[in-house]
């Protein structure tokens, strides 16, 4: 990563911002000068007229000092604002590229402080960098000059102070750094926490839990507070330091100084000059420092934000042989294929698989829970890459198709539905930006959703809060659902997807399948085998592995965990409740 891109575009607000601080500079260098001239000369000579030029002068300085300190704060501010949105823009659109085995590498909360917290430091710091880089040395250096030139034996104080100054700097700088990184990690953490009890405040209401979320929001809260006070005593320890530096150096001045003027040595002009000069010198220093301190945060921030950067992507189409095929039949082809969530593991999610499917058959996959079902399928979009083995889609590897061709061909409806904050419409048009009216109404109708949608006061059209939380686990299925059909994909894959609606509204969206998806390849996920026992062929996964594949009338005749989970959900349905209606599921 190089920081020199974010640099470029705007390389005349990071040479103009600093330019118009020396002109500022400058104008702070003069001025004591000046101010010595009018009491050396005008007022000693009584000379109103000098004093008057003088004045005009002096007040034409500070017009150009306010035209400079208002451009570099201007052109400063123009950088480190442009910088940030750019870098937060790229940052963003690295971490749309992650892997599922990325992102599991990174807490959500972590990303978020590096997108907005992090991020915000260094346009902080470059903004600061901008209107001090040159002016506190541009001052130290200038003011140091006209104090040596005016009486460089008196100049000698500096010489104990400055050294003093720096040590304390120095230290600030090594001994921040590594607290300034341990607060920024803890407001990770807590972003976290807030992050997922936000998110389930349902969950978290139903089971009367409020009580224990505070108390890990107070947890957090107060670990951020401490690590906050560890970084910032330094920053506390620095002022004062700084400040004791300044009086002790100023009453030196004022004492030796004094003495001179007292003895006729120094003029009363060059004296009052002299000191303002020196109180800049200090000044410039504590600028510097502040800076240092600021850099040191900004180092810890940097580091997290490149962290995200470098990440190396462990899925991409790089190396894909085939770029432009697309996904035209929705055959696909397992062979010997095994994978591990860690590669370190020797324990395989799937073990060894191999399995034809045809263009267009239904097939259903069902199976004990954790038995690598939803892994299975993840591994045709390229949602995860296998270890051994191969996947093809129509007789091409996975892997030699561009990520956004074959994902472009398969449609997913997750185990986890999601839907974004937006209107219905909006959310339906995620399986086609194009789609019509007409054609986002008939998916919805093949889902089962037109009914419902059409009985809320604003239709397609009404607003769904973030992550769909004002329609139920039923409702939200079946849009998931028609945003899938919409997209018209040659491979569409439903994960435990009608796990919420009623076996009525459940054959419908089967019927709809069939008869509106005849071309397209269906693979429905399960626990329920009236879901897939309809399906030209069902398989059956155990412990990674597949152990039958055949009709429902064929596994029921011939494989042991089919029979159990058929006996089961039998003699579930079949036994009474207790207010003597049999046991079933209910749709939401």
């Amino acid at each position: 990563m190089k920081w020199s891109k974010y640099v470029k575009p705007y390389w005349k607000y990071f040479v103009l911002g600093p330019l118009c601080m020396i002109v500022e500079v400058l104008g702070e260098i003069v001025m004591p000068k000046l101010y010595s001239q009018i009491l050396n000369v005008g007022v000693e000579t009584h000379n109103v007229g000098y004093i008057v030029v003088t004045c005009l002068l002096m007040i034409l300085t500070a017009v150009l000092m306010m035209g400079g300190g208002v451009g570099g704060a201007y052109f400063g501010a123009k950088a480190a604002v442009n910088f940030a949105s750019d870098l937060r823009r790229d940052v963003f659109a690295k971490v749309q590229q992650f892997s599922f085995a990325n992102i599991d590498k990174y807490a959500t909360g972590s990303l978020v402080t590096r997108l907005t917290n992090d991020i915000t430091q260094l346009q902080n710091f470059v903004n600061m960098m901008l209107r001090m880089f040159l002016r506190a040395p541009g001052m130290l250096i200038g003011a140091l000059i006209m104090a040596i030139i005016m009486n460089a034996e008196l100049a000698r104080v500096l010489a104990v102070t400055i050294p003093i100054l720096l040590l304390t700097q120095f230290l600030i700088i090594r001994y921040g750094f590594p607290r300034f990184t341990v607060m920024q990690e803890k407001i990770d953490k807590l972003n976290s926490t807030i992050q997922e009890s936000l998110t389930n405040i349902r969950v978290v209401k139903s089971f009367v839990r409020e009580e224990r979320e505070d108390q890990k929001f107070r947890k957090s809260n107060g670990d951020l507070k401490d690590a906050a006070m560890r970084a910032l005593g330094v920053v506390i320890f620095m002022m004062p330091v700084m400040m004791l530096m300044m009086n002790f150096t100023s009453m030196a001045v004022v004492w030796f100084g004094g003495k001179r003027v007292i003895a006729g040595d120094m003029l009363v002009g060059d004296f009052s000059a002299f000191l303002t000069y020196i109180t800049q010198i200090l000044m410039s220093l504590m600028m510097l420092g502040m800076l240092f301190m600021n850099s040191s945060r900004a180092l810890a921030s940097s580091r997290r934000v490149k962290e995200v950067m470098n990440e190396q992507i462990d899925l991409t189409d790089e190396n894909a042989a085939r770029p432009d095929a697309r996904v035209q039949r929705g055959d696909i082809e397992f062979r010997n294929v095994s994978f591990r969530y860690y590669k370190n593991s020797e324990n395989k999610v799937l073990n060894n698989v191999s399995l034809k499917i045809a263009a267009g058959e239904t097939v259903g996959i069902i199976g004990s829970t954790g038995c690598g079902k939803t892994t299975l399928v993840s591994m045709i979009p390229r949602l995860y890459d296998v270890d051994e083995g191969q996947v093809l889609v129509d007789g091409i590897d996975v892997k030699d198709y561009s990520l956004f061709h074959l994902r472009e061909g398969v449609g997913m409806v997750l185990q986890k539905n999601v839907l974004f904050s937006g209107t219905i419409a909006d959310n339906l048009r995620w399986g086609d930006q194009a789609a019509t009216d007409e054609q986002m109404a008939e998916a919805a109708r093949s889902a089962q959703a037109d009914g419902f949608i059409r009985g809320f006061a604003q239709g397609y059209d009404t607003e769904l809060e973030q992550g769909g939380v004002n329609v139920s686990g039923g409702q939200k299925q079946r849009l998931c659902i028609a945003r899938a059909l919409l997209k018209h994909p040659k491979i569409l894959i439903l994960d435990d997807s009608t796990s919420a609606v009623d076996t009525a509204t459940e054959a419908s969206i089967r019927r709809a399948f069939r008869d509106e998806l005849s071309d397209s390849t269906k693979l429905i996920i399960a626990q329920r085998i009236s879901s897939v026992q309809e399906a030209d062929k069902i398989i059956v996964m155990d412990d990674g592995a597949i152990t039958g594949v055949g009709t429902h009338d064929e596994l029921l005749a011939s494989n042991r965990e089919y029979q159990e989970i058929y006996h089961s959900q039998v003699r579930e349905t079949a036994e009474p409740s207790g207010d003597g209606v049999p046991n079933g599921r209910e749709g939401a």
